[in-house]
């Protein structure tokens, strides 16, 4: 970016190493990260363990 940052959120399965939801945002506001969470678990179901980092 000439002038700022941008945000990538990214919602992986570690076992296959697959991205199973990603968004970007230009600021550091929560809502893109839970609406990535939530794709991945509308589309995968919810997951046994659940690790952020």
């Amino acid at each position: 970016m000439r002038r700022g940052f941008l945000y990538l959120v990214a919602v992986m399965d570690w076992a296959s190493r697959r991205v199973l939801a990603w968004r970007l945002s230009n600021t550091m506001d929560v809502e893109f990260c839970i609406e990535a969470v939530e794709e991945a678990m509308a589309r995968y179901g919810r997951p046994d363990i659940f690790n952020t980092d």
